[in-house]
């Protein structure tokens, strides 16, 4: 009657020796892997994709930039026209951030193509300056600046040469949908959030906490 319990145990043993072992060879490949991996650099990195997410990952990153003592600059397209909960906080850390929401809103909603490009322009030569300065920035955020390319309200090339002629250890994230083939090109780091669920096809609006 006592040998299914003991069977028991000797398999979880087992399964636990399997395991260990597996892990200890992960562990290895992962260490020969990682000694490796020896190039530090600034990366141009880019999230698109149709899915929530793109610029709630590149603000994630600027956090994570300010708890190690690094100076970010994020400079956004379209958005502006609301107040948000990421501008308050990043508003806390005024000696490492800069939070600039640039944009007038949504196209549809300005309804006017000349004034858009002329906003878009302002908040480029902003970023442009972030990214081309050797000193002050660690970080630049280009928010939204994906589809400002889209609408073609501002030169691919330009974009290109700049983020190209970046200091050489400057982060520069961009954020946007339909990211140009040629700008998914040159990035070093590009992930693409696909949506698989939205609460807004149920009918639920934008909410503070998770829309703005």
């Amino acid at each position: 009657m006592n040998e299914a319990p003991h069977d028991e145990a000797a398999q979880e043993a087992e399964k636990n020796a399997r395991h260990n072992a597996r892990m200890k060879a992960i562990q290895a490949a992962r260490a020969k892997m990682m000694a490796e991996k020896n190039i530090e650099k600034g990366l141009l990195i880019v999230h698109t994709g149709a899915g929530k997410g793109k610029t709630t990952a590149a603000l994630g990153m600027a956090i994570r930039a300010i708890g190690h003592g690094h100076r970010v600059s994020i400079i956004q397209f379209i958005k502006g026209a609301m107040t948000t909960g990421e501008k308050v906080v990043f508003d806390a850390f005024p000696d490492q951030v800069e939070f600039r929401p640039m944009g007038e809103g949504f196209t549809w909603d300005t309804q006017d193509r000349a004034r858009d490009i002329a906003v878009a322009r302002q908040a480029w030569e902003v970023i442009k300056a972030r990214i081309l300065d050797p000193d002050d920035w660690d970080m630049v955020v280009a928010d939204e600046l994906n589809i400002i390319l889209r609408y073609d309200y501002l030169p691919l090339a330009e974009v290109l040469e700049v983020v190209a002629a970046r200091p050489e250890g400057k982060h520069v994230v961009i954020t946007g949908r339909n990211a140009p083939d040629a700008l998914i090109e040159a990035a070093d780091l590009v992930t693409e959030m696909a949506q698989v669920k939205h609460p807004f096809r149920a009918g639920v609006k934008a909410q503070t906490g998770i829309e703005f």
